[in-house]
């Protein structure tokens, strides 16, 4: 595993634990493209950040209803079976938030996809969520 930074923080078992709970509770989601329960976890407005088809960085806040709409039309309608396999580094900022670095393979339909993103998330009356999503490639669709 490669050396994390040192952030002055150093999370407990619980803490990592809580993560990888908030973790699975969205992918479970992803997978059944239950875009509202996706939402529900998530803090709004959400910042996106990313960067377009000409190399220029790109950011946006969507309210819910920008991201529900958004990701129905990038997951489409259930017709083809999509998984996910990942593999997460939480960098924690301080008891409750967190930068959480992801490597996946999304597989749809027989298709594989190698992904890498970020999360920043905060925890909010005892409860994570994710605050601002950062992935290359999306920011045509900040505009």
């Amino acid at each position: 595993m490669p050396r994390l930074p040192d952030t002055g923080y150093v999370p407990t078992a619980d803490e990592l634990a809580s993560i990888e709970a908030w973790f699975t509770d969205y992918d479970a989601a992803a997978a059944r493209r239950d875009i509202e329960r996706m939402a529900d976890l998530a803090v709004f407005p959400l910042n996106l950040v990313s960067d377009d088809s000409a190399g220029s960085g790109a950011s946006a806040q969507w309210d819910r209803e920008r991201f529900v709409g958004t990701m129905t039309q990038v997951m489409g309608d259930g017709s083809e079976d999509i998984s996910f396999e990942s593999v997460r580094t939480p960098v924690f900022l301080g008891p409750a938030m967190a930068v959480v670095f992801t490597d996946s393979t999304m597989t749809a339909d027989g298709a594989t996809q190698q992904l890498r993103y970020a999360d920043v998330l905060i925890k909010r009356d005892g409860r994570w969520a994710f605050q601002t999503m950062l992935q290359s490639g999306w920011g045509d669709n900040l505009r």
